[in-house]
C-alpha cells in the first residue's frame, strides 16, 4: 500500500505533462483570479501551483488544495476561475489515489457543495440554492466518476497485459520443456544407436580373434568392419555431445541395445497407419542408398511424426501421401495431407511434435519446414544432408 506522503514513480513524459498542465491552468485561469486585487487573486493562483505534483501525490495534492479552498471560504473570498483546481485534483485522485481515499475525497466534495451553496448563496431563495447545489453536485460526482471509471479500465488493461505476459512465459517454458524431454529422447535413442554399433563390433572382435589363424581374410574383413563401425559411432556421438548440454538424468541399460528404426522400417510404419484407417500414398524417388543409422532414424521419426500429426488434425477422409527423395547430396522427406477432413483447425502453438522435428533435423545438419499448403492441407518437408554438418 502506498503510503500517505509516499511519491509515486511517473515516467518523464507524465511529469512534462503535468508541469505543462499546471502551467497552462495558472496562466489563465489564475491570469483572471489576479485580475481580483488582494487576497482572491493569492487564493486563486494557490489553487492551482500544488497541480504539478498530482500524480507523483495525489492525496497529498487534493487534501492541500481543499485546505485552501476552506480557508477561502472561511474568509469568505468569492469563488473564482481558480477554483477549477478542485476539479482537477478530485478527478486526480479518483484516477491515480488509493481507493479509500478516492472515496474519501468524494465525501469532502459533496461537503464543500453543501458548503458553497451556503456561503455563496444564502441570500438566494430556496430555489436557486437547490438548483445550485444540485449543479455542483452533479459536477463534482461526475468528475469522481470519470476518473473512477479510468481508473477501472487502467486497472483492467493492466490485468490483459500481465495475462498476456503471463501466458508468453507458461509458452517459453513449455517450448523449453518440450526441447528438454526432446533432447532425452533422442539422448536415448543414440545411445541405442551406439550401443548397437559396440555390440557388431564386439561379435566381430570375437569372429576375427577365433579366425585369425584359420581364415586371415576374414579377420581382416572383422578387422575392417571394427573400424568403419567404430568411426559411425564416433561421428553420430560428436553430433550428440554438440547438442546435448547435460547428462542423461536417467540411467539406461547398456546390455540391453536394440537396432533402431530407420528408412527400412518405413512400409512397416505405413501399413500400421493405413490399419488405423489413413490412406497413405508412399514412394521413393532417386536412387536408394544406405544411410548413417542416424539420419535413418532422424527420416523415420519425421515421418512418424507427419502420419501422426495427420491422424490427429486432418480429419476422417483425409489423404496422406508420403515421398523419400534420394538427391545426390541429401535425403529429401515430405509428409502431406490434403485435410478435407474438417478435423481440428489449426493453432497458433506450433506444438512440440514440430519443435522435435527440427531438433532432430539441427542434430544432422538438416532443416524441416511445416505449414498450410495453399488451398489446404498441411505439408512437412526435411532436408537431411548425407553428410551432416562438418564436424569443428
Amino acid at each position: 500500500m502506498t503510503g500517505f506522503f509516499t511519491a509515486r514513480r511517473v515516467s518523464p513524459q507524465s511529469r512534462a505533462f503535468d508541469l505543462l498542465l499546471a502551467g497552462a491552468l495558472t496562466l489563465f485561469f489564475g491570469f483572471l483570479s489576479l485580475a481580483q486585487a488582494g487576497v482572491a487573486g493569492v487564493v486563486g493562483v494557490a489553487l492551482l501551483v500544488p497541480l504539478i505534483w498530482r500524480r507523483t501525490h495525489p492525496e497529498l495534492v487534493f487534501f492541500g488544495v481543499s485546505a485552501i479552498a476552506v480557508l477561502q471560504w472561511l474568509a469568505a473570498v468569492e469563488l473564482q476561475a481558480g477554483n477549477v483546481g478542485l476539479l482537477v485534483a478530485l478527478y486526480t485522485i479518483s484516477v491515480y489515489g488509493e481507493v479509500r481515499y478516492s472515496r474519501f475525497a468524494l465525501g469532502i466534495g459533496g461537503l464543500g457543495v453543501l458548503m458553497a451553496t451556503a456561503r455563496y448563496y444564502a441570500n438566494s431563495d430556496w430555489r436557486q440554492q437547490i438548483t445550485m447545489m444540485v449543479a455542483f453536485g452533479a459536477v463534482v460526482f461526475g468528475v469522481w466518476a470519470f476518473g473512477e471509471r479510468r481508473r477501472t479500465r487502467g486497472l483492467y488493461v493492466a490485468q490483459l497485459e500481465e495475462r498476456a505476459a503471463q501466458a508468453e512465459r507458461d509458452r517459453d517454458r513449455e517450448a523449453a520443456l518440450a526441447v528438454s524431454n526432446e533432447r532425452t529422447r533422442i539422448a536415448r535413442e543414440i545411445h541405442d544407436v551406439v550401443a548397437h554399433g559396440l555390440s557388431i563390433m564386439i561379435v566381430q572382435a570375437d569372429g576375427g580373434l577365433y579366425a585369425a589363424d584359420a581364415s586371415p581374410e576374414q579377420a581382416k574383413k572383422a578387422l575392417a568392419t571394427i573400424g568403419d563401425t567404430g568411426r559411425a559411432s564416433l561421428t553420430e556421438m560428436r553430433k550428440m555431445l554438440g547438442l546435448l548440454k547435460q547428462d542423461e538424468a536417467n540411467e539406461l541399460d547398456p546390455n540391453q541395445p536394440r537396432p533402431q528404426p530407420g528408412v527400412s522400417s518405413l512400409p512397416e510404419l505405413i501399413e500400421n497407419v493405413r490399419e488405423a484407417g489413413l490412406t497413405v500414398d508412399y514412394q521413393v524417388t532417386g536412387t536408394p542408398r544406405d544411410l548413417p543409422a542416424l539420419l535413418g532414424l532422424t527420416a523415420y521419426r519425421i515421418v512418424q511424426e507427419g502420419l501422426t500429426n495427420t491422424l490427429k488434425h486432418a480429419g476422417p477422409g483425409a489423404r496422406t501421401s508420403v515421398t523419400l527423395d534420394f538427391g545426390h547430396e541429401m535425403l529429401t522427406v515430405v509428409v502431406t495431407d490434403d485435410g478435407r477432413g474438417g478435423g481440428v483447425a489449426p493453432s497458433n502453438d506450433p506444438g512440440h511434435g514440430l519443435v522435435g522435428m527440427r531438433q532432430r533435423a539441427s542434430i544432422s545438419g538438416g532443416t524441416v519446414n511445416a505449414g498450410p499448403k495453399a488451398g489446404g492441407g498441411y505439408e512437412v518437408v526435411a532436408k537431411l544432408p548425407y553428410a551432416g554438418p562438418v564436424d569443428q
